[in-house]
C-alpha cells in the first residue's frame, strides 16, 4: 500500500513530535550568545521607593523610654492643661487620635494614621476639597469660563479619476488639490443655560479642476455670531448653579453643590479639631491621675514597710505580736505595695508617652511631664434646657448633617427641571466674504477680507428646537431619588438630634454622679485615714490584731485612689458635655481661621476684584440663588459683650450660677496620709510652680505653606482681677472670597480668655469665681472639722498658696458662681 506524499508528511511529524516529547519549545535564534545578564524571572518583587522626607526631630532625637528599670528623670516637666492644647495644636498639622478609656489602664495609639493614612483628618482637608479639579468651587466655575480654540491645518490630495475623452476637458485625470483651513472660536456659558460664540473661518483651495472657475485659487472668509438659550429644562440661574452646565439627570455639580461640600468639610474639620483638644484634656487628667494614684500607693508601701520593721523586730526578739504568720502577712502587704507601685509608675509612663503622642512630642528626651493644674472641685450645674438647645444648634455634626440636607433639597429642585421639555432658542448671523487673494488693499473686491467687511454677503438664521421624552421614566426617576435621598438625610437629621439629646442628658447625669462620688469618696478618705490613726494607737497599745491594722492601710489606699478617680471623671465629664453641645473649642480658647495665602494669590484676588469692579452688571431677571447659609457662624456664641450688659457668665455658655453663699466648715485641701521614708522609690514631687513650653520648631508660618497655629489674640483686659466688663475681641473666623485662587489651610487660634495670666484652664467652668478666704470666720466657726472638703470654684491652684487661702479678700475674688458646701458625714 503505497501512502501520498501529504499523508507521509503528516505521519513523519506525529512521529518526530513523539520522539521529541509534548512540550513547548525554545526558538531558535541565530546570533545568540548566551549572556542572559538581562533576564529577570521575577514579575514582581517588593521595592523601596525613591523618596527623600525629612523625618522630624522628634523621631530622629527621641531617648530610651523610661521604665520601671530606666526611672531616672534629667528632669520634670511642669505643664499646665491651656499649654498642653497650644502646644497639640502647634504640632497637628495631622489631627492624632487617642482611643482611651475615660480611666484604666493606659493601652498604645491607635494605628489608624498608620494603617488607613487616607481616613486621618488633617488641616488640608478643607482646603483640598476647596481646590479638587473636579468637585471644588473653583472647578465648578471654570464651566461658565470662556473657551478660545483655534485649529490650523493643511491639506494636499492628489487622486486619480476613471475619466475619458471630451470629459477630461472638464474633468482632469488625475484631481489634484490644496486645502487650507484657520479656524477660531470664542465661547462663552452664562448662568442662564444659554451659550455664546462668536468665530472666524478662513479657508483657502486650489485645484487643477479649472474650466468653470474664475481663478485656479480663491480664499474664503466668514464671521459668525451664534446663540442657544434653553427656556424650559437647563433654564434659570438657579437650576444652572445647583446642576451646573451639561449635566444629566442624578449628577448634579453645580457651584452651589460644591460651596456645600467645602462646608461640610469644614465642620468635619472642626469635629476633628475638637476630637483632639477632648484627647489631649482626657490623656491630661489621666496623668494627673497617674501621679496620684502613684502617690497613693507609695504613701502605702511606706507605711506598710514600717510595720512589717516593727513586726519584723518583734519576730526576731520573739515578743508578743511577732509571730512568723504575722511577719509573713505583714511582708505580703508591703510587698503588695510595692507591686503596685511598680505598676502605677509603669503606668504613668504610658500616660505621659500618650499626652507627649497627642501634643506631637518625642516619646521621650529626658524631661518628665507632670500636670501643673488641679481639678477643680466647684459643683458646677448646667441647666438642662439651655444646654439642650445649644446643643442642637452648635453641635458640629448636625451642622454638617444640616448641610447634607441643603444639598438635597438643591438637588430636588435641580431634578424637577428635568421634567420639563427641552425647549432651546437659537440663531446666528454669518458675514462671508471671497477672492482671489486674502487680503488686497490695491483691490477690495478681490480679496476675502474685503469682500468680508463690504457687507453684501451675509446669512443669518433663528429657530426653535423642542425635544421632550415620551414618559419622562428617567426623569421621574430622578426626581422620586431626589425626593427619597431628602427624606433620607432629614430623617438622619432627626435622629442625631435624638442621639444628641440623650448624650446631653448622659453626660449631665455622669456630672453629677461624679461629683457626688468624689463628695462622698473624699469622706470616706477622711474616715479611713482616721481608722489608720486609731488602729495604729491601739495596735501599738497591743488591744488590736495586725489583721485590722493591714485592712486598715489598704482601705484608706483605695479609698484615695476611688476619691481621684471620681474627681478625674468628673473633669471628664465636664469637658464632655462641652464636647457634646459644640463648644469645646470655646471651652479652650480656640476658634477656626484661615492661614495666610501665598503672595501670589492675594496679587490675583485683586486682579479679579479690580476686573469685576470695572465690568457691566447683567440682570438676568433672577440672578440671585435660593437662600442656603444663614451667614457667618459665631464660634464663641457663648461669649457676651459688656456693652450689652450681659457679664460673662461661668462657662460663657448658659450655665446656671448657685447663687448661695456656701455655709459650713472652711475650705481644706485633699488629704494627705504621712508618709515615711523607710524605702527609696520612685516618689512623686510636689506640685510644680514653673511652666516651660516646647513646642515643635518648625510650627511657624511659611509663605504658601500649610500650617495650623495657636495664636494668642490681645483680648483681654488687664484690669482688676474682680473685673466684671471682660471684653474679648473674636477676631474674624473663615470667610470664603470667591475671587481668590487657591485657598490656604486653617489655623487654630486661641482667644485671649477671661482667665487670669496663670491661671488653670481646666477650671473655666468656673473661672473668675473663688470663695471668699474669711468664710469660716463669718459663719461663726471657730474650728475646723476634719471631715469634709467643700467644693469651691478655685481657678488658681498653686503650691505657694493654699486652696483655703486666708489672705484674699473678697473684694479681689468676685464670686459669681458659688460652689455648695460638701455636707460632713458624721456617725
Amino acid at each position: 500500500m503505497k501512502l501520498p506524499r501529504g499523508m507521509l508528511t503528516v505521519v513523519c511529524g506525529i512521529v518526530f513530535a513523539g520522539m521529541l516529547g509534548c512540550r513547548p519549545q525554545q526558538p531558535f535564534f541565530l546570533h545568540e550568545d548566551g549572556d542572559l545578564s538581562h533576564y529577570v524571572d521575577k514579575a514582581t518583587q517588593i521595592e523601596y521607593p525613591d523618596v527623600e522626607a525629612n523625618s522630624l526631630d522628634e523621631v530622629q532625637k527621641a531617648l530610651p523610654p523610661f521604665t520601671i528599670s530606666n526611672s531616672e528623670v534629667k528632669e520634670y516637666w511642669d505643664l499646665s492643661l491651656e499649654e498642653a492644647a497650644r502646644i497639640a495644636l502647634q504640632n497637628s498639622k495631622i489631627i492624632r487620635s487617642l482611643n482611651q478609656p475615660d480611666v484604666g489602664a493606659p493601652r498604645l495609639p491607635e494605628t489608624t494614621l498608620t494603617v488607613a493614612p487616607e481616613g486621618t483628618a488633617s488641616i488640608y482637608d478643607p482646603a483640598r476639597q476647596e481646590t479638587n479639579p473636579r468637585t471644588g468651587v473653583e472647578a465648578v466655575l471654570a464651566e461658565f469660563d470662556a473657551q478660545l480654540s483655534t485649529r490650523l491645518f493643511w491639506q494636499k490630495l492628489d487622486t486619480p479619476q476613471n475619466v475619458a475623452g471630451f470629459v477630461t476637458f472638464f474633468r482632469p485625470s488625475a484631481f489634484r488639490q490644496d486645502l487650507g483651513t484657520f479656524q477660531t472660536q470664542l465661547s462663552k456659558t452664562y448662568a442662564t443655560g444659554g451659550t455664546f460664540s462668536i468665530s472666524h473661518n478662513v479657508g483657502y483651495e486650489w485645484n487643477n479642476a479649472t474650466a468653470s472657475r474664475a481663478w485656479p485659487s480663491h480664499w474664503t472668509a466668514n464671521l459668525q455670531a451664534e446663540f442657544r438659550q434653553p427656556l424650559l429644562q437647563g433654564a434659570g440661574v438657579t437650576f444652572n448653579r445647583i446642576a451646573g452646565p451639561n449635566t444629566i439627570p442624578g449628577v448634579y455639580n453645580g457651584v452651589l453643590i460644591a460651596r456645600l461640600e467645602t462646608d461640610q468639610r469644614l465642620a468635619e474639620f472642626e469635629q476633628s479639631v475638637s476630637e483632639l483638644l477632648l484627647d489631649v484634656e482626657k490623656a491630661y487628667w489621666t496623668l494627673y491621675l497617674a501621679y496620684r494614684q502613684l502617690d497613693t500607693v507609695i504613701a502605702g508601701r511606706d507605711a506598710a514597710l514600717q510595720t512589717w520593721r516593727q513586726v519584723r523586730a518583734k519576730y526576731e526578739v520573739g515578743g508578743r505580736g511577732g509571730s512568723a504568720q504575722e511577719e509573713a502577712q505583714a511582708r505580703q502587704q508591703y510587698l503588695a505595695f510595692r507591686a503596685a507601685v511598680e505598676q502605677s509608675l509603669s503606668s504613668l509612663y504610658k500616660a505621659e508617652n500618650n499626652l507627649r503622642y497627642l501634643m506631637g512630642l518625642a516619646a521621650t528626651d529626658g524631661r518628665l511631664i507632670r500636670p501643673k493644674d488641679e481639678p477643680t472641685r466647684a459643683k458646677v450645674q448646667f441647666d438642662f434646657y439651655d444646654v439642650h438647645a445649644e446643643a442642637l444648634v452648635r453641635n458640629p455634626l448636625l451642622r454638617r448633617e444640616k448641610w447634607r440636607v441643603k444639598k438635597a433639597e438643591l438637588e430636588l429642585i435641580a431634578a424637577k427641571n428635568y421634567l420639563l421639555p427641552r425647549l432651546d432658542f437659537f440663531g446666528f448671523y454669518r458675514w462671508n466674504g471671497l477672492g482671489h487673494d486674502l487680503l488686497d488693499p490695491d483691490n477690495s473686491r478681490s480679496n476675502a477680507y474685503g469682500s468680508l467687511t463690504s457687507g453684501d454677503f451675509q446669512d443669518w438664521e433663528l429657530g426653535m428646537e423642542l425635544q421632550i421624552p415620551i414618559g419622562f421614566r428617567k426623569e421621574l426617576a430622578a426626581v422620586r431619588n431626589a425626593q427619597l435621598n431628602l427624606a433620607r438625610e432629614r430623617a438622619i437629621l432627626q435622629e442625631q438630634e435624638l442621639e444628641i439629646s440623650h448624650q446631653i442628658a448622659w453626660v449631665l447625669r455622669e456630672i453629677d454622679e461624679y461629683y457626688t462620688l468624689a463628695q462622698t469618696n473624699y469622706n470616706r478618705t477622711v474616715a479611713a485615714e482616721n481608722e489608720v490613726r486609731a488602729v495604729t494607737a491601739m495596735y501599738d497599745a497591743g488591744t488590736a490584731t495586725l489583721d485590722l491594722l493591714l485592712n486598715a492601710q489598704q482601705r484608706r489606699a483605695e479609698a484615695e485612689i476611688q476619691y481621684y478617680q471620681a474627681l478625674t471623671k468628673y473633669m471628664f465629664a465636664i469637658s464632655h458635655l462641652h464636647f457634646r453641645k459644640g463648644s469645646l473649642l470655646e471651652y479652650n480658647g480656640v476658634y477656626l481661621t484661615e492661614g495666610p495665602w501665598p503672595e501670589k494669590a492675594y496679587f490675583d484676588a485683586l486682579r479679579r476684584a479690580r476686573a469685576r469692579d470695572a465690568g457691566i452688571y447683567l440682570n438676568y431677571g433672577m440672578t440671585n440663588p435660593p437662600v442656603f447659609s444663614r451667614g457667618e457662624y459665631d464660634q464663641h456664641a457663648g461669649r457676651r459683650d459688656s456693652d450689652s450688659g450681659n457679664p460673662f457668665t461661668a462657662e460663657g455658655e448658659n450655665a446656671t450660677e448657685s447663687k448661695t453663699e456656701p455655709k459650713g466648715p472652711e475650705v481644706l485641701p485633699a488629704p494627705k496620709p504621712q508618709k515615711s521614708t523607710g524605702e527609696e522609690g520612685p516618689e512623686v514631687p510636689p506640685l510644680p510652680s514653673t511652666t516651660r513650653l516646647s513646642p515643635r520648631s518648625d510650627s511657624g508660618a511659611k509663605e504658601g505653606g500649610s500650617t495650623l497655629r495657636i495664636v494668642k489674640a490681645p483680648s483681654v483686659n488687664s484690669g482688676s482681677q474682680g473685673s466684671q466688663n471682660t471684653r474679648v475681641s473674636h477676631g474674624r473666623s473663615y470667610e470664603r472670597v470667591a475671587s481668590q485662587v487657591s485657598p490656604g489651610d486653617l489655623e487654630l487660634r486661641a482667644l485671649g480668655t477671661h482667665l487670669q495670666p496663670g491661671r488653670s484652664s481646666a477650671q473655666r467652668d468656673v473661672a473668675t469665681h473663688k470663695a471668699e478666704g474669711t468664710l469660716a470666720q463669718k459663719n461663726g466657726v471657730s474650728e475646723v472639722e476634719p471631715v469634709a472638703w467643700v467644693g469651691v470654684s478655685d481657678d488658681v491652684p498653686s503650691t505657694s498658696k493654699p486652696a483655703n487661702a486666708r489672705n484674699q479678700s473678697a473684694e479681689e475674688t468676685p464670686a459669681r458662681v458659688t460652689a455648695e458646701s460638701w455636707r460632713a458625714i458624721k456617725p
